[in-house]
């Protein structure tokens, strides 16, 4: 298949990839973008239908923050963040103070999603120190939670093939059940107050012990795109607020549009402690993340002694100033674009779409809010009972996917469909289309 191929495989070692299956195979080699479609080495078109995983929100290559990105360029690539200041960085704070729910206001730069949980989980332990309460140490999660791969986000994520290898060099974390109605017997509202008032045992428990809850508001996306009842978040954030704890929303995946509303915490109106941001924030284009904070706690780290209050973290590319410049054009670009104006008309499309689907064999269950869809394959849809992991039957029909035109990467048997916010009709019905045939013609030839 060529050089690049071979270099690939000799010298490259990919992200949660299972290297006995990456290495017997051929890699996919993205060699540009255009809008929302991906081109090969080989010129191949294809559908970006998961936003070259979760970030992309205006499509690849677009003029008008490639144009403010090489206008930056001209002034100046990076410079510290450590004892200077900058424009782009300076501008964006005050930009995503503004759009956030009320009450942040203090914004504190990293360069990943694992990065933005990492400085709220230190924060939130810092806070409660400066404040005089060390006792304050433990954090509740949910079970299946994701917040990232650096050892105090890997602590408060819920899935354990992720995570417990890691067990002996993490701290300790509560977990508090997922409200997971397709796994729950009961309505969703049962399902809801079931695990909120377990999460309220775990706070009385722990009473006084507790330095923050930290969720994903709507949808939990790495454990296959399962969607809260209506009101959990609003629980959770209720039982932080008569608890006396801090409230951590991990938005890295739900943030900038992704659930239907700029944040996923602003419809069930939750304004949390901190705010944690990535992905979608440069519209997809550079590495950059943000972790959003009270002025409450903002103040317990400027108290005396100073030594001792002072928040000891920082990154060499904090607020890095072609991340910045990138973020403050996508932000531009929802309101040039009325991004958010156009995406009930697309949800309703896919939500059309996946009624269908849903009826298909070999489909348990499909879950949906916003732009964010998970597609759950079973081997039988009566019983739901589930596939052998071992089979990889996702991650296979994902590569049928591909000769029909369309880039997915499943969570383990869950297809995600996470398109760019910009991706037009036609193409989200191409999509759609080209998932529905795999499901009726490639997925009995897997089995």
């Amino acid at each position: 298949m060529g050089i690049l191929h071979d270099w690939d495989r000799q010298y490259l070692w990919h992200p949660f990839c299972p290297l006995r299956f990456w290495l017997k195979e051929d890699p996919l080699i993205i060699e540009r973008g255009e809008g929302v479609h991906l081109f090969d080495t080989e010129g191949k078109r294809y559908i970006d239908g998961v936003s070259s995983l979760w970030c992309n929100v205006h499509g690849h290559n677009h003029p008008y923050i490639n144009a403010a990105i090489r206008e930056q360029l001209e002034r100046i690539a990076h410079s510290t963040l450590l004892g200077l200041a900058s424009p782009p960085s300076i501008e964006l704070a005050k930009r995503l103070v503004e759009l956030t729910p009320e009450g942040l206001k203090r914004v504190f730069y990293s360069d990943s999603g694992a990065t933005a949980v990492e400085i709220a989980l230190k924060m939130a332990f810092q806070y409660w120190r400066n404040l005089g309460q060390s006792q304050r140490t433990r954090f509740i999660a949910l079970r299946q939670s994701y917040h990232g791969d650096t050892m105090g986000s890997v602590s408060v994520g819920g899935i354990p093939i992720f995570h417990e290898i890691f067990g002996p060099l993490t701290f300790e974390a509560l977990f508090s059940p997922t409200p997971h109605p397709y796994r729950f017997d009961g309505s969703p509202n049962q399902c809801r107050d079931v695990c909120l008032a377990q999460m309220a045992d775990l706070l009385d428990r722990y009473a006084g012990q507790i330095a923050a809850i930290v969720v994903e508001p709507l949808v939990q996306g790495a454990a296959g795109m399962i969607v809260h009842p209506e009101g959990f978040l609003r629980g959770v954030a209720r039982l932080a607020r008569e608890r006396n704890v801090l409230l951590i929303a991990d938005e890295v995946a739900t943030g900038f549009g992704r659930t239907g509303s700029m944040f996923a915490c602003q419809q069930e109106s939750v304004s949390p402690d901190f705010l944690c941001l990535a992905k979608g924030l440069t519209g997809g284009y550079l590495p950059l993340a943000a972790t959003l904070a009270t002025e409450a706690v903002f103040d317990a780290f400027r108290r005396e002694p100073w030594p001792q209050t002072t928040f000891y973290h920082g990154h060499t590319y904090t607020g890095n100033a072609l991340g910045c410049a990138a973020a403050l054009a996508s932000l531009d670009l929802f309101d040039r674009e009325r991004t958010l104006e156009h995406l009930p008309a697309k949800m309703d499309q896919i939500a059309k779409a996946l009624e269908s689907i849903a009826e298909l064999d070999n489909v348990g269950d499909v879950r949906r809010r916003g732009l964010m869809v998970g597609i759950e394959l079973v081997e039988d849809r009566v019983s739901k009972r589930s596939f052998d992991p071992a089979g990889r039957v996702g991650s296979r029909l994902c590569h049928r996917m591909r000769d029909r035109g369309l880039i997915l990467r499943p969570l383990g048997d869950v297809l995600v469909l996470m398109p760019p916010l910009a991706m037009p009709a036609a193409i989200l019905a191409e999509m759609l289309d080209i998932v529905r045939t795999a499901l009726e013609r490639d997925l009995p030839d897997l089995l």
